[in-house]
């Protein structure tokens, strides 16, 4: 079945990137070697040595008049030809600009368009002869208008459009912007229409005529040839819309369709609507597209007659039509309110009014004297238009600055065509933010099985989308929202139409006779039939709306055939998960299995679908305010039947009610017999656009100093920590040097100097002073003045000296938990940058390649800020839960109070701690730790003799604190001091009159030791004393969660007033986003972690989750922690991902766009031997101490010559790759040979939590998990590896030793992708065994620098024999290999290993019993006999029932872990099935 005939999605089982069936082809290894490109490159360009390359300019006519243009450019030819490096080694270092063919020019351009559509890069190559890009640029100008533009085919032109697409979507490369940026600069505007209009925008912007002025100079002092150069520049861009238009109008409106031309004018609309999103190439062309009426010509062509083949066509003209009418000044890039749009409306109006009042006061009075909502509909404007003569429309035309002479062709337009263009000019707009407003969140029946979003997944760039780009440069903040909300409400209908395909097709719905009724054969785990379905509120509209303002439904359903895990996930519902109401209606034909080429909706009756949101969960207690109580989080519900309520989308709810009520066709909602949830994880989309609908309705402010690098713009190094204004002159770095060694290493290229009063070496901890230099360039002028005005007496800050001084922690208290926790990790250089950037205001980049302490670094960074800044609120954002958690942990470890610390979202329960961190969590530690500051205060009074209920409540203790805790403690205090300064006072005397020694007598004694002199005395004192005090001040702060009743308030204070540091996913941030902002949540600094695996707009919502101050943004700091070189955020459809760029996280465009990175440059994880696998990546990763000075990473694997191999594995009972069902891959032969070097490890005594086994595809997964339970999970000996798991899902993990499956046989498939190449080859610390056909991936070009190393060593597997774990044996020792020629090989291997490891320890039991009888000694051995037989009987049966209890706890235990996973990771029904 091919692509093209397919009419459903891709199964949830696919590869998400798997684009070998998406239309786009990669050749298998067969086909490169068989192929006659092949043989051409190896003769002409594929050899190493570029001296004995040999140059033909033949070769390139031959290559692209028979390889290419003679077969229709197929992508095949195109593909091997970019793999031969045909550009880089042929094509551009032979190119001359002055002597190139036709051919050679085309095929440039065809490369670079190939390399775009595979995602490489593709401007490297001419940097090496950057000075002939503008030559070569000229050229492909001159091809793309008339008249050479005339001798090409359509489909070339199309070529060359797409390569000016990739142009103009790449001006952030220098060498672009400066040959680009001309062609759409102020000079275009030399092809207006009329020159008064030019006047006009002149008259408007003075600037503007001053640049026009500076033009018109140098254009008079050009020589004949730069004239000719820049007459070329300033009307190529006005020709090249001519050209579109006489292609536009040569295709009639009834009959043949001319299809490459049509493809030409799609991909030409995209070059627009790209020109217009970007704000520099808008800035002039935006005018010059309203001059030459391009909209309005389209709208005329006979192409928008037909009532087919046109649809691409009006939907990319709907897009650009909404461009370029963007709410946007072309010229500031300011972003214009809804009020400022409605004033330069009503400016246009006006003026308007005054010509036709003084100019047409006959035929225009009404128009003239009418108010302005009278005239700005179409309709008014076209009965007052169409009441003029054609001569008057020209006139009217002409006072307007509007062009009426004919772009192409002689004469003007006519009436018609005119009066268009005034209407379009003068029609109010329709604001977008209504349109948003009145459409429903969740997708219907129509959205979801809308044909284009089946056909996008098998995008393969071959034509143009109406998608929005998510490219480098934004216009503004609210374009920003906008594209993010399409394309992710897009994706996620694209998500839920695949869940509800699966969930149908398992559902097996068929129609019953003779009631004609529907039911159901099959069961799904994620669906449950509706018992009862009724709407018990509609709320009345709020003001100024028309829908309701909320709708409630109840849904019952019976759970009682489910098992008891089914079972508690549909009770694991939880308020605002999302749930969607299908109708389902089986006819005849239902019940007919069911092909992908049928119509999915039709075949299965799928009538209605709508989406809800649980607003509560019958039955489940809830608090005083319906909240859930904290006390039972998850109560049992009794009974089959659960009732949910749900709120129903209001705009949908108006939407089916209107048209139940003018059609009366059936009541949608008495009609839905099936409830569907999604997994948890894929369901936040609601919360997703509701937030951005939100943003896109508010007031946002992004911090100034980030505003123009988020939207693309400005000096991508501005928001650096050494541009900032205001940033602290002194930091306090606490704990994060060592010693002082590790500061002078710490900082190579400074001087660290001792503050004045103190000596080298200093101990910690320090506090540094910076050089502060005045940020931003500084004029020649500005350097004079400095220089003149120089003061000799005042000393000069030396840019590169640190000033360094320290201070003594002071004494906490007695008590050991009193000493604070601190660092251990000795940062490396690099890691301090980074750590200093981050403590400073601005935006910090952190590159952090696989095992480079990404997580220490981000830990320290908050330490610091905790520390230096109490005042301030830190965010600290993740993607996982996982990866929350593990930084959550590791602040834990630090000297950060943890009644600061607060973890919002539900994977605070998989935290490894015995405390809890949630918000209700936090709450009840809080009012424990009120008992227990209580009692200490009831013990201090009790200590000091005082009677009295002092420790009632906090108000109580603060009175105790005041009235006889300062009033001993002051007098004493003050003398001790005085007895410091006057030397009156002995230390007897500090140790005797101590008014607190009975409270400290649990304290390690002595309290006061006899040999401490009198200051240490003294500090000791203080120390108590603040151990006290912190008692006070914590019940101060805890005093107002005994004011608050509800729990849900206590909650709130807590995250509003107590926490410092606040953990949430991106996720989490989304969903609770409103809530937030309603509670006045503020916070100073942001770190997000995993930055590189966020959406941009997940990415972008933390930044926005509380109001503004005075109009700006408090926020201070955004540190963003990632790695672009590992696997992006998953997006499943193949369109949203590559045409709408929607896998390109925030990170990774800021680092596109040049903003400085600090890369870490060291791992910590892999055996630097292992590391080379994937360091070729990274600039300068090198390696930690940590992975060469410990003898773990000195010996070798026991049992493996090698600590990394790539085994290869042939075929396996006749097969290799297999396909069971769809984009399910399994290899056989590869989950053989794993599981058996899985056993043979455990054989060998490895731990089985030190495995994990990975593989790059969900149905090899699935395998191993099945040869995995048949051949190991029983078996004692074996067990279960730590995970099996995919690559993907695997990413930020990591184990010691990793058995990796490739799967793929036919071709290399989706670890093409370089990213995912790097994720599996670092995860393992220890050993790296890679299971994979070794003629597939050994001649990929992308993973050749990996897979080169990795065939540096045999592809059997070579074992040592008669090894043990851990071995003994140093790593670099090779000798007596025992080679392992196959799967079969091993598995034989294994199982007489296996069976003499058995019968070792039958031998050994035996001389054990024969041990304990000889040792025996009975009197009568009858009787003993007897006894120890009916012993023995007893115990069979005991061992029968603990074995049957054990295997029963261990398969509870394994489906409790498969379920967990499963809920992770994919459906576990999917695994069972396959």
């Amino acid at each position: 079945m091919s692509t093209e005939e397919r009419l459903t999605t891709l199964p949830p089982h696919a590869p998400p990137t798997e684009s070998t069936r998406a239309g786009a082809y990669y050749p298998t290894f067969q086909d490169v070697k068989s192929d006659s490109i092949t043989g051409l490159a190896e003769s002409y360009w594929n050899d190493k040595d570029p001296k004995k390359r040999v140059w033909d300019p033949l070769v390139i006519e031959r290559i692209y008049n028979e390889e290419l243009e003679s077969k229709g450019f197929e992508p095949k030819k195109l593909t091997l030809l970019e793999l031969s490096q045909y550009l880089e080694k042929y094509l551009w270092p032979h190119f001359d600009h002055t002597e190139a063919s036709l051919a050679h020019i085309l095929s440039i351009v065809l490369m670079v368009n190939e390399k775009f559509r595979e995602r490489v890069p593709a401007w490297d190559c001419f940097m090496k002869s950057p000075e002939q890009f503008p030559g070569f640029f000229k050229r492909v100008l001159e091809l793309s208008i008339p008249p050479l533009a005339n001798t090409l085919s359509y489909k070339v032109r199309k070529y060359i459009v797409l390569f000016l697409i990739h142009v103009f979507q790449s001006i952030e490369n220098q060498l672009i912007r400066g040959e680009c940026m001309i062609l759409v600069s102020l000079i275009t505007w030399h092809c207006f229409g009329t020159p008064s209009l030019r006047e006009q925008e002149f008259a408007n912007n003075k600037d503007l005529k001053k640049m026009w002025n500076v033009f018109a100079k140098k254009f008079k002092k050009a020589d004949e040839s730069q004239k000719e150069k820049s007459i070329f520049e300033r009307t190529w861009l006005s020709n090249f819309m001519r050209a579109f238009v006489e292609a536009l109008y040569t295709i009639p409106d009834v009959g043949e369709v001319n299809h490459e031309v049509l493809a030409y004018l799609e991909r030409f609309l995209e070059f627009l609507i790209d020109l217009e999103a970007q704000l520099p190439t808008r800035r002039y062309f935006n005018k010059l597209l309203e001059d030459h009426q391009i909209l309005t010509l389209c709208k005329f062509a006979p192409i928008m007659k037909r009532d087919n083949a046109n649809e691409l066509f009006k939907q990319l003209l709907d897009i650009l039509k909404f461009y370029a009418g963007f709410e946007i000044d072309d010229h500031t890039g300011l972003a214009l309110t809804d009020d400022q749009m409605t004033e330069l409306h009503c400016k246009k109006l006006a003026a308007l009014q005054h010509i036709a009042f003084e100019h047409f006061r006959d035929s225009l009075r009404s128009l003239a004297l009418s108010n302005f909502a009278s005239i700005e509909r179409r309709p008014d404007l076209q009965r007052h238009f169409n009441a003029l003569t054609h001569e008057d429309i020209i006139r009217l035309c002409e006072f307007l600055n509007i062009r009426t002479n004919k772009l192409v062709g002689e004469g003007q337009y006519n009436k018609e065509f005119l009066v268009e263009v005034l209407i379009c000019k003068f029609e109010k707009r329709t604001s977008q933010i209504d349109l948003i407003n009145s459409k429903p969140l969740y997708p219907d029946e129509n959205a979801i099985f809308d044909d284009a979003v089946v056909q996008t997944q098998f995008w393969a760039n071959e034509i143009p989308l109406a998608l929005p780009k998510l490219n480098l440069q934004f216009l503004t903040i609210h374009d920003y929202l906008l594209r993010n909300f399409n394309l992710f409400r897009m994706e996620t209908t694209y998500e839920i139409r695949q869940d509800i395909e699966d969930v149908v097709k398992r559902l097996a719905p068929r129609m019953t006779y003779p009631s004609s009724k529907t039911e159901f054969t099959g069961w799904a785990r994620m669906a449950v039939e509706i018992e009862s379905f009724n709407i018990i509120e509609v709320a009345k509209p709020n003001i100024g709306e028309s829908k309701p303002s909320k709708v409630k439904a109840d849904v019952s359903f019976d759970i009682g055939r489910y098992t008891e895990s089914i079972r508690n996930e549909w009770d694991s519902l939880k308020s605002h998960d999302v749930l969607f109401l299908l109708t389902i209606h089986a006819h005849d034909g239902t019940a007919e299995k069911y092909k992908d080429v049928m119509p999915f909706r039709q075949h299965f009756g799928l009538k209605y679908i709508r989406g809800c949101e649980v607003s509560d969960i019958i039955g489940k207690p809830i608090d005083e305010i319906g909240k859930p109580r904290i006390d039972d989080k998850n109560p049992k519900i009794s009974g089959d039947i659960r009732t949910i309520r749900v709120f129903l989308d209001p705009n949908q709810y108006k939407m089916d009610m209107d048209k139940y009520s003018s059609a009366r066709d059936e009541d949608v909602y008495e009609t839905f017999n099936i409830l569907m949830r999604r997994k948890p994880k894929e369901n936040n989309f609601k919360s997703v656009l509701e937030t951005i609908r939100d943003l896109m309705q508010s007031e946002l402010v992004v911090p100034d100093w980030l505003h123009n690098i988020f939207l693309g713009y400005g000096h991508p190094g501005s928001a650096h920590y050494t541009m900032m204004p205001n940033r602290p002159r002194e930091i306090d770095f606490r704990d994060t040097f060592l010693d002082y060694d590790h500061l002078i290493e710490s900082f190579p290229d400074k001087k660290i100097v001792p503050a004045e009063g103190f000596k080298a070496p200093i101990p910690p901890p320090y506090i540094l002073q910076f050089p502060i230099t005045e940020s931003g360039p500084i004029s020649k002028k500005r350097k004079v003045e400095d220089a003149e005005n120089i003061n000799p007496s005042q000393p000069q800050v030396d840019p590169n000296q640190i000033i360094v001084k320290t201070y003594s922690l002071p004494n906490m208290g007695p008590y050991p938990f009193n000493q604070p926790r601190k660092n251990t990790i000795r940062f490396t250089p690099v890691q301090v940058n980074a750590i200093v950037a981050g403590t400073n205001p601005g935006l910090t980049m952190v590159v952090g390649p696989p095992g480079t302490g990404k997580t220490d670094v981000a830990v320290q960074i908050i330490a610091n800020l905790y520390h230096n800044f109490p005042d301030q609120h830190t965010l600290l954002v993740t993607h996982s839960n996982q990866a929350l958690n593990q930084l959550f942990e590791k602040i834990m470890t630090l000297d950060v109070d943890e009644r600061h610390l607060l973890r919002l979202g539900h994977g605070e329960e998989e935290l490894n701690t015995e405390l809890s961190f949630s918000k209700y969590g936090r709450v009840n530690s809080f009012l424990e730790k009120r008992l227990s500051l209580l009692s200490e205060v009831d013990r201090l009074a009790k200590s000091l003799q005082i009677g009295g209920e002092y420790g009632y409540t906090c108000e109580t203790a603060g009175y105790f604190y005041l009235y006889h805790v300062l009033s001993r403690w002051e007098p004493y205090i003050d003398k001790c001091r005085q007895g410091l300064l006057n030397k009156n006072v002995n230390v007897e005397t500090i140790r005797n009159e101590f008014p607190f020694v009975a409270y400290f007598y649990d304290a390690p004694q002595p309290l006061f030791p006899e040999v401490a002199s009198y200051e240490d005395t003294l500090e000791i004192a203080e120390g108590c004393f603040r151990h006290i005090e912190k008692i006070f001040t914590e019940l101060e702060e805890i005093r107002g969660f005994e004011l608050l009743r509800t729990s849900y308030d206590r909650a709130n204070y807590l995250l509003t007033k107590e926490a410092k540091i606040i953990a949430m996913t991106c996720t989490h941030a989304a969903l609770k986003r409103r809530e937030l902002v309603s509670l006045g949540f503020k916070y100073d600094n942001v770190v997000m972690e995993e930055a590189a695996q966020i959406l941009e707009v997940e990415t972008f919502i933390p930044l926005l989750l509380q109001e503004t101050e005075d109009g700006r943004s408090r926020l201070k700091r955004v540190i963003m922690i990632g790695d672009h070189n590992q696997l992006p955020p998953v997006v499943k459809n193949m369109a949203f991902q590559q045409y709408g760029n929607m896998e390109q996280s925030l990170f990774t465009r800021f680092v596109k766009l040049g903003v400085p990175t600090i890369d870490l440059d060291a791992q910590g994880r892999a055996r630097p031997s292992m590391a080379k696998l994937y360091n070729w990546r990274y600039k300068n990763l090198g390696d930690l101490p940590s992975v060469i000075e410990p003898d773990e990473y000195k010996m070798a694997n026991a049992g493996f010559t090698f600590d990394y191999q790539l085994i290869n594995v042939e075929e396996f009972m006749g097969k290799g790759e297999t396909e069971p069902v769809p984009y399910f891959y399994q290899n056989l032969g590869e989950a053989e040979y794993i599981v058996a070097v899985y056993q043979y490890m455990r054989l060998l005594g490895y731990p089985e939590d030190k495995i994990t086994i990975l593989t790059t595809y969900n149905g090899q997964k699935a395998l191993i998990r099945d040869v995995l339970s048949q051949r190991c999970s029983w078996n004692p000996l074996f067990g279960r590896p730590a995970k099996v798991t995919t690559v993907d899902k695997f990413q930020g993990q990591q184990n010691d030793y990793i058995l990796l499956s490739l799967v793929r046989t036919k071709t290399v498939g989706h670890i093409r992708d370089v990213r995912r190449l790097i994720v599996a080859m670092s995860r393992a610390r220890l050993g790296l065994y890679v299971f994979c056909r070794r003629s597939i991936f050994s001649n990929c070009y992308e993973l050749a620098p990996t897979f080169n190393k990795l065939l540096e060593r045999p592809d059997k597997l070579q074992l040592k024999i008669n090894e043990m774990w851990p071995s003994s044996r140093k790593v670099d020792d090779y000798l007596d290999a025992y080679t392992i020629a196959d799967v079969t090989h091993m598995g034989k291997y294994v199982y007489q290993m296996m069976q003499e490891q058995l019968a070792f320890a039958k031998e050994q039991k035996a001389k054990l019993e024969a041990a304990a009888s000889s040792n025996t000694m009975d009197v009568d051995k009858d009787e003993e006999i007897k006894t120890e037989d009916k012993e023995e009987e007893e115990n069979d049966d005991n061992d029968d029932d603990e074995d049957e209890e054990d295997e029963d706890e261990e398969g509870e235990k394994r489906d409790d872990e498969d379920e967990k996973e499963g809920s992770d990771e994919e459906d576990e029904e999917e695994e069972e099935e396959e």
